[in-house]
């Protein structure tokens, strides 16, 4: 039996997990329970499976064992290459949503099931990118930009459109240190052949690489991905939803969607009001449909639409366990393959939709986007003809659920400040903001990112290291699965502002804002990577010498090593609640954790205590205020 009380600082998994034991239903934490200790070689990123001679295992502490790999490869050579072809899957990751975005875009018409819904983000767009506009319909413009956005990813000359959105000296340390992403598929080949059996075999050439990859993720894919979703979908602006397992209704149809990628699931929240199909549940004995949100699918809706965010990574077993789901549908990347053996000790139906993302035992509807409100619709029709299947004796629903404020983007929090400060400025001001970090209200800025880890209480980093932030008047901003912790820990509503410091409250109630604004998704993380440039650009510095932070406390992807790579590149120390697999390699870890803040201005930090984590961060950011002088 696995100790529920140990595994979540979330309540409304006490239950489930023991529900789930006396179902004999195996959870991500039976399995990790089961798994025993690490293979430490594999922890410390010196196993190597790059070619058949091996694998090779290096001795991970230099006086002993085996000191090369069968080829000649130290252990350095092969942390390196390893964590490189970890940041080349995350930016591959990214970038292919990004692509995926970009198509549908391209495909957009007026009287067809993509539209454009945000024409002045399209046209300002087009402006940026050199796109003539005069005398175009809307439609011929989005087609334009949508070629120049897939164009990015294949292009034979040039750098990324998006990173003239840096400030200057930024743009200029990546000329000089030759880092300027290319095409960003090129920048993914690039590592995977570097890192074939006999290439490239330095390591501080592989970091270098891997930092070049990182910045073709946050500068490109993540960054496309976004304002073409903005575009496509419309821009987000603060909205009122509720969040965790609660969210659930026993009396209604529950359709849950999880993943990524909001070419599905905007679809899905159209069908879910066709008149039709809300007729169909209630004839099969449902009071209606009820739509939900599970990770950073539940973000991209839950911000455009308000729709209910049920849980993080760590709850997606836990969702079925309920046994009130009729269908659980996903796309791509963060979807547990335990998942198909779980829904077949339910009624529920997993249906999976996308040929990157086949799972065994699942029901494959193709997603085609040529006739996509129809799948959806027939996606949905699935769900409510399942809900007669539905058994009563294993239905148990928590009642734990939280209010959030969602949806918060640069341009609306530029917008809201002027508003709020009478500030007469087109596209909003960021004054107010700056003037409270230089008066000390704000202390600084810290963007808690990232996943949910087993190593770690499921939530419990996130949580902490806010609340420990916020009350000394660090302002956060949040994204992805920490931010739906932020939100299920009610850390997303105004009256959250009684936990900040007197600073960070004071400009809380005087702006209208939560201390903790949620971001949206883990792409959407390039927002912040603009909101921290637009605000040294204000200062005339680098982002280097800002009071800003990123922190991944429960991290455990391929993308979140490409991101806080691609973070700290662009001049922003990274906090880690985890060390990444290089401790195998003193070198790798000193550069990354030191000789990159004299290559670009910030490093890696690893603290898996978060109080103390804690107590580094406010150092590193009064160090970076004393340097400005306020």
């Amino acid at each position: 039996m696995i100790d529920a009380k140990n595994v979540s600082i979330d309540k409304t998994l006490d239950t489930l997990i023991e529900k789930a034991a006396d179902e004999k239903i195996e959870t991500i934490w039976d399995r990790k329970k089961i798994m025993k200790t690490p293979c430490t070689f594999g922890e410390k990123g010196v196993c190597c499976q790059i070619c058949s001679m091996g694998p090779c295992r290096v001795s991970f502490t230099p006086d002993k064992g085996v000191q090369r790999g069968i080829c000649g490869a130290t252990a350095a050579t092969i942390v390196a290459r390893n964590q490189a072809r970890k940041v080349a899957a995350g930016t591959a990751s990214h970038s292919d949503h990004a692509r995926d975005i970009a198509y549908v875009m391209h495909m957009a018409s007026e009287n067809g099931d993509y539209t454009i819904k945000d024409r002045q983000k399209l046209f300002k767009l087009a402006t940026e990118w050199n796109v003539e506009t005069k005398d175009k319909d809307v439609y011929t413009v989005a087609h334009e930009v949508a070629e120049i956005a897939l164009n990015e990813f294949g292009k034979p000359f040039g750098y990324l459109r998006f990173l003239d959105r840096a400030p200057e000296p930024r743009k200029e340390l990546w000329e000089k240190l030759e880092l300027l992403p290319r095409a960003i598929d090129r920048e993914v080949t690039t590592i995977m052949h570097s890192t074939h059996i006999g290439c490239m075999s330095d390591a501080l050439s592989l970091i270098h690489m891997s930092m070049r990859a990182s910045l073709a993720d946050g500068w490109g894919g993540s960054m496309i991905a976004t304002v073409l979703s903005d575009i496509l979908f419309g821009t987000p602006t603060p909205i009122k939803t509720e969040t965790n397992l609660g969210v659930l209704d026993e009396k209604k149809v529950n359709i849950v969607l999880h993943g990524h990628e909001p070419s599905l699931s905007e679809m899905i929240v159209l069908a879910v009001c066709d008149e039709g199909l809300i007729e169909l549940a209630k004839q099969v004995g449902a009071d209606g449909i009820n739509l939900v949100g599970m990770c950073c699918t539940a973000n991209e809706v839950t911000m455009r639409h308000g729709i209910k965010i049920a849980g993080n990574f760590h709850q997606q077993e836990m969702i079925i366990v309920t046994g009130v789901v009729e269908a659980m549908i996903v796309d791509v990347q963060c979807i547990l393959p335990s998942l198909s053996q779980i829904s077949k000790c339910y009624h529920t139906k997993f249906i999976t939709t996308s040929p990157k993302a086949k799972i065994t035992g699942s029901t494959y509807i193709d997603f085609d986007k040529k006739n996509a409100l129809a799948i959806a619709k027939k996606l949905v029709r699935e769900a409510v003809e399942n809900f007669k299947n539905r058994k009563p004796e294993k239905v148990f629903v928590p009642k734990e659920r939280s209010d959030a404020i969602v949806g918060f983007t640069v341009e609306g929090i530029k917008t809201h400040l002027a508003k709020v400060a009478g500030i007469d400025a087109v596209d909003g001001s960021l004054k107010p903001l700056v003037d409270s970090i230089a008066n000390g209200s704000i202390r600084g800025i810290a963007a808690i990112v990232g996943c949910n880890n087993t190593k770690n209480k499921h939530d419990s980093g996130h949580n902490e290291v806010i609340r420990n932030l916020t009350a000394n008047n660090v302002l956060v901003v949040a994204t992805g699965c920490a931010a739906q912790a932020a939100a299920k820990g009610r850390l997303m509503t105004a009256e959250a502002k009684d936990i900040a410091g007197d600073g960070l409250k004071a400009v809380c109630d005087f702006v209208g804002i939560p201390p903790v604004l949620h971001l949206g998704s883990c792409v959407d993380i390039s927002r912040i990577l603009v909101f921290v440039s637009e605000v040294a650009k204000y200062l005339g510095v680098d982002n280097s010498a800002l009071p800003v932070v990123g922190v991944a406390p429960e991290w455990m992807s391929e993308k979140a090593l490409a991101i806080g790579t691609y973070v700290v590149t662009s001049g922003v120390d990274v906090f880690l609640g985890l060390m990444p697999p290089i401790g195998g390699s003193p070198e790798v870890v000193d550069i990354l954790t030191n000789a990159a803040e004299d290559l670009v201005g910030a490093k890696f930090y690893v603290y898996e205590d978060f109080s103390e984590m804690t107590e580094a961060i406010l150092d590193r950011m009064d160090e970076k205020r004393r340097k400005l002088g306020i």
